[in-house]
């Protein structure tokens, strides 16, 4: 495997290349790294939020819209499917590294983690990427600045210059569109925190509903993470059957039904007090090769009508 931040430079030149098509803004900082902003001040859409995602899995993933129903209504559906689940989702498009800085907060996704292999995910998926640049994609309601940048090459170990921190504010569209696109990276999680094999998951496709924009962050969080509780779907390809296949979707969480909005705010607003289990798409349906097939969950219209606040 090519090296995962090398691959996703690939597509930040793209991204660049094509700034003012996607209506996103690239500049370079005084340390010399590059900020792209896919929809903090910029209006990036639903090209840009797919360009966005890819980054996120370093082109390990393909990625498209299509047209779908909420509630009747017609409304665009991210679908992601992936032949590297452990490396494009857990690897890459997790947002693991927190950004918790004096004068900055946010989420950090992309292969960035990779040179820094602190997650228990690369011990188990055997991975640690070495190369001289990096990509950490920043979900903030801010553009981070070089105070940013020192952090991120430090952790690591790469120039500022080197660094590239494409940013999207979860209240945007390139925000809804990237967190539509985590269905199937939050299946494969969930099987990871039940202990299965990430060897073991051959392949994965995941849909989700883009939730329609807030600008105010905390409403985007409740509605982007109902997408996946009630709106996602999820299909794994295993090689080994397991006996926790139904902790996966969302309706084993003892949250489950209440509006995320409600859970967050029971967790004064810190994500990280949230129960992971919260965390999962709404139906799963997981193929054992050679095996049984099993279809669990489903989703519910009523409760996404709701969040989305349609009329």
């Amino acid at each position: 495997m090519d090296s995962l931040n090398r691959m996703a430079v690939e597509l930040v030149d793209e991204a660049l290349d094509f700034a003012d098509e996607l209506n996103i803004a690239g500049y370079e900082l005084d340390s010399g790294a590059t900020v792209i902003d896919f929809g903090v001040e910029a209006d990036g859409g639903l090209e840009a939020g797919l360009l966005l995602a890819e980054i996120q899995t370093a082109g390990l993933a393909t990625l498209q819209t299509r047209m779908g129903r909420v509630d009747g209504s017609p409304t665009p559906f991210v679908e992601l499917t992936t032949d590297h689940p452990g490396l494009a989702l857990l690897g890459c498009q997790k947002a693991g590294w927190e950004l918790d800085l004096p004068h900055f907060a946010g989420l950090g996704s992309g292969p960035a983690r990779a040179l820094v292999g602190e997650e228990r995910e690369y011990q188990a998926l055997g991975y640690f990427d070495e190369f001289d640049l990096t990509v950490l994609c920043v979900e903030s309601a801010t553009l981070p600045d070089d105070d940013v940048v020192e952090h991120v090459a430090e952790k690591a170990n790469v120039n500022q210059p080197a660094v590239f921190l494409p940013t999207t504010a979860l209240g945007s569209t390139a925000g809804s569109v990237t967190a539509a696109a985590r269905a199937a990276e939050l299946a494969v999680f969930r099987l990871f925190e039940l202990g299965y094999d990430l060897d073991d998951v051959k392949s994965v496709a995941g849909t989700a509903p883009v939730a329609p924009v807030s600008y105010d962050e905390t409403e985007a969080m409740g509605r982007t993470n109902d997408a996946l509780a009630y709106g996602g779907e999820v299909h794994l390809t295993v090689a080994e059957d397991f006996d926790q296949f139904d902790e996966v979707p969302s309706s084993a969480a003892s949250e489950y039904g209440r509006p995320f909005s409600e859970v967050f705010a029971d967790a004064d607003y810190d994500f990280y007090e949230v129960d992971e289990s919260v965390f999962a798409p709404a139906a799963v349906t997981v193929d054992v090769l050679d095996g049984p097939t099993y279809a669990l969950g489903d989703t519910h219209d009523d409760l996404l009508a709701e969040s989305f606040d349609y009329q």
